[in-house]
Formats: structure tokens, sequence, C-alpha cells
């Protein structure tokens, strides 16, 4: 019988592993360091994830503890996959079950194609104290986390959350974090553009030069250019 993580390797390319090493950092000392890959795509894995959409918790914890970036994707794609169909009890262990595995959960594309769908989905009704708390983690995945989860509220129009964790990251040290941030603060500005202005108002002075890049692409240029002269 054919597993989610055979099926993988099927699929596997060496010649795209190799690339995908370069693009996700995996040298000494960058923040994908020994991070491995089969050259797998996202549409192919996003194949998979429908195949084996019935994966059972154990499965999705063997692959989440692959050394594998694909096997770790996998399951986070088959997860997100199960927690839009489940019901409350069902969504509450996903979310359990992802919070339990946070370390595993530690790429940006790993972040950005789960943290929404889940950790979002799951605390938009909720108390979001969670994301404060991420924001102030040592590890910047779970810092992605925290910002990158409210882009499910942002999807609501709710564009509060999204300021309040970028604002606890203003002074973040990781360009990762930056991008991040201003991608959020990019999208919310969609939502309202004058809410967006009035938090650059407020923290052009302190706000990563790449953060505030990634707030602003969407502004017409001469307000671009304002922003960027400070």
């Amino acid at each position: 019988m054919t597993t989610p993580g055979r099926r993988l390797r099927e699929l596997a390319d060496p010649r795209r592993a190799k690339t995908s090493q370069w693009f996700f950092k995996t040298g000494p000392g960058d923040y994908g360091e020994g991070d491995r890959f089969l050259g797998v795509t996202v549409p192919q894995l996003r194949q998979v994830a429908c195949e084996f959409r019935s994966a059972s918790p154990a499965q999705l914890e063997k692959l989440l503890h692959s050394p594998w970036h694909e096997d770790r994707l996998l399951a986070l794609l088959i997860a997100t996959e199960q927690y839009a169909r489940a019901d409350s009890r069902e969504r509450a262990a996903l979310f359990r079950f992802y919070l339990d595995n946070l370390e595993s959960v530690n790429n940006w594309d790993l972040v950005d194609l789960s943290a929404p769908q889940i950790v979002g989905a799951h605390l938009r009704k909720k108390s979001r104290s969670l994301l404060k708390k991420l924001a102030r983690s040592k590890s910047i995945w779970e810092r992605r986390i925290a910002i990158v989860s409210t882009l499910h509220f942002i999807r609501f129009g709710e564009i509060a959350e999204t300021f309040r964790i970028a604002k606890l990251l203003l002074h973040d040290e990781h360009d990762l974090i930056h991008k991040a941030s201003g991608w959020m603060l990019r999208e919310a500005g969609k939502r309202d553009r004058a809410a967006l202005e009035k938090f650059l108002d407020d923290h052009l002075t302190s706000m990563p030069r790449t953060m505030l890049r990634y707030a602003i692409e969407r502004f017409p240029e001469r307000l671009r250019r304002r922003y960027l002269k400070g």
C-alpha cells in the first residue's frame, strides 16, 4: 500500500532539490541550515495532500518529524485540508496537534501555508493572546506564525490584530520577520489604507526598511516616495 512518504519519493527530482536547498538557505549559519529536500513542487504536494487527505494523526506526526522538507510540508497541507472539513472537536484536536509540533514548522513556506488556515482560523473567535506570546518567542518561526496567522483575520476585514502584532515585531532583528510583517501590513492596507497610513505615521522612524517597503508596495508612486523619504 502506497504511503504519503512513498508517493513523494516517486515524484522526487534531485535537480530541483538542489535548487531548493539554495533557495531556502540551507547552508551553515543560514536560517534553513541542514534542511533537506526531495525536489517536489508545491502543486505536486497539494495533489498528494488531496490523495491522502484522510491520513491519520500518526501518519501526520511521522511526516512532521521527517528531516525532509517536503514531508513536513505535506503533513501541514493535509492538516489544513482536514481542519477546513472538520467539526469543532476535530478542529480543536488539529490545533493542539499543530501547537505540539511547532518545532517542525521550521521554514517560512511551512509557516505561510499553514498558520493562517489553522492558527488564525482557530483563534478568530477566541482569545488571541497566544499570538502575543508567539510574537515574543525566541524562535523566528514562532514569531512568523504570530504575524502570518493574522492573514486569516484580514480576510474577514479584521485588521487590528495585524497592527498589534506588527508593533510587537518592529524591533525584530530578522529580515524574514520584517518581510512577513510588511506583507501583512500591506494586506491590511488593502482593507483600510487610512489605518495603514496611521500605523506608518506612528512608527515610521522605528520601522525596519524592509518592512516599510513591503507595507507600501501597493501605494501610489508619489505616496511611496514620501514614505521612503521619511
